[in-house]
């Protein structure tokens, strides 16, 4: 693990198998410091990282389902649309690669 600080923030990273992560956690805690996974959680479900996502996902993994991802895709944005890290439905309807999602510290 390695840190590095944005804007007078501890921001780590990870490289696994020559694969750079960065930690979402530690972003959120600069909009708020008290509770960061209501940040992520909140990011989660906007249409455009739902989109972001989707492309990450068509291009770097091959077994990735399409076709799940459009049920995704136009739920997102709205009230009722939840999307989390530890999901079953994006994990396992979509087939997207476990060495890319990861709890944070706080679960």
């Amino acid at each position: 693990m390695a840190k590095i600080s944005v804007l007078d923030k501890e921001i780590r990273f990870y490289n696994i198998r020559e694969d750079d992560f960065i930690s979402l956690t530690d972003i959120a805690k600069h909009k708020n410091p008290s509770a960061p996974a209501d940040i992520v959680k909140n990011w989660l479900r906007t249409k455009n990282t739902i989109e972001l996502l989707g492309l990450w996902e068509k291009l770097h993994n091959p077994d990735f389902k399409l076709v799940g991802f459009d049920q995704f895709r136009n739920e997102a944005g709205f009230n009722h649309f939840v999307l989390s890290p530890k999901g079953k439905p994006w994990g396992q309807v979509l087939k997207i690669s476990a060495k890319r999602k990861k709890p944070g510290r706080a679960g």
